[in-house]
């Protein structure tokens, strides 16, 4: 590989080539990038709403437990 660069100026290698990368691979980069987003947004929002469920149960169960010792 640095056989095919090595007659060429540096901006072709650093500047040119992940240019032309980022325009050929730009949506399949962008799409992954946003799936990933989207799984750590969905895996936030699974987690904050057991977190609540699981607050809500423990709040009503320890409220009817205190009711009972009346």
């Amino acid at each position: 590989m640095g056989e095919i660069f090595s007659g060429l100026p540096w901006w072709v290698k650093w500047i040119a080539v992940p240019v032309i990368a980022l325009v050929v691979f730009g949506g399949l980069i962008a799409t992954v990038v946003g799936f990933v987003i989207g799984l750590l947004f969905k895996a936030l929002v699974f987690v904050a709403l057991v977190g609540g469920l699981i607050y809500v149960v423990r709040k009503f169960t320890s409220s009817s437990s205190s009711r009972g010792d009346w």
